[in-house]
């Protein structure tokens, strides 16, 4: 049995990568909210948090459903 390390090690970087990226980006989606609760009213603020909270959960979200359409072979 013969293992292509190289393929194998950039499955493993290409994988940890992405990982790293969802979360950074569910993050700025957290912190959008927050900026959301703090800002006052009729702020500016307001609004920037939820379009950014909004832009990074859809992101998380097509990531997830692109990662079931690869494993589910239905989806082919």
């Amino acid at each position: 049995m013969n293992v292509d390390w190289s393929a194998l090690g950039e499955v493993a970087a290409v994988s940890t990568g992405v990982t790293v990226g969802v979360v950074v980006v569910f993050a700025l989606g957290v912190l959008g909210l927050a900026r959301v609760e703090s800002a006052r009213e009729g702020s500016n603020t307001e609004t920037l948090g939820f379009a950014q909270a909004g832009l990074c959960f859809l992101a998380c979200a097509a990531v997830v459903a692109y990662g079931i359409y690869l494993i589910v072979p239905q989806f082919h």
